[in-house]
């Protein structure tokens, strides 16, 4: 099976050596996002929902590049620097995911690249 590399200019470049999404058969594995401006290329500022609301509308634009969409999602992972910001992280996501939420894990770390708070992932199935 030939793997495609996907890229778009609506998220933030990859800050090291790995792709935004890799499409492989029906399977696209979407890189971590964290709240970065792909315009600034700035850390966002306004806190955990702004970082939050950052990161999944990176992720939203990794997988239109892909050809996919949140409804596409089979499985997710949240990295927070902090669990107390679940609540928040929780609510917004909920927002985005929809009816019929994927898979997912919420892990606590300490720390994520470019100081952010939060970090979300996914797998799509296409």
């Amino acid at each position: 099976m030939s793997k495609t590399i996907i890229s778009t200019n609506d998220a933030p470049a990859a800050i090291g050596p790995y792709s935004q999404a890799t499409r492989a058969g029906n399977l696209v594995f979407c890189s971590g996002q964290i709240p970065i401006d792909p315009k600034t290329g700035e850390l966002v500022a306004g806190g955990i929902e702004a970082q939050t609301k950052q990161a999944l509308a990176n992720l939203g634009a990794v997988l239109r590049a892909a050809g996919a969409s949140w409804p596409d999602v089979v499985r997710t992972t949240i990295w927070l620097v902090d669990l107390g910001d679940f609540a928040v992280v929780n609510r917004i996501y909920g927002e985005v995911v929809g009816a019929e939420p994927p898979a997912r894990v919420t892990i606590q770390v300490s720390a994520l690249p470019k100081g952010a708070a939060v970090e979300i992932d996914a797998i799509a199935h296409v």
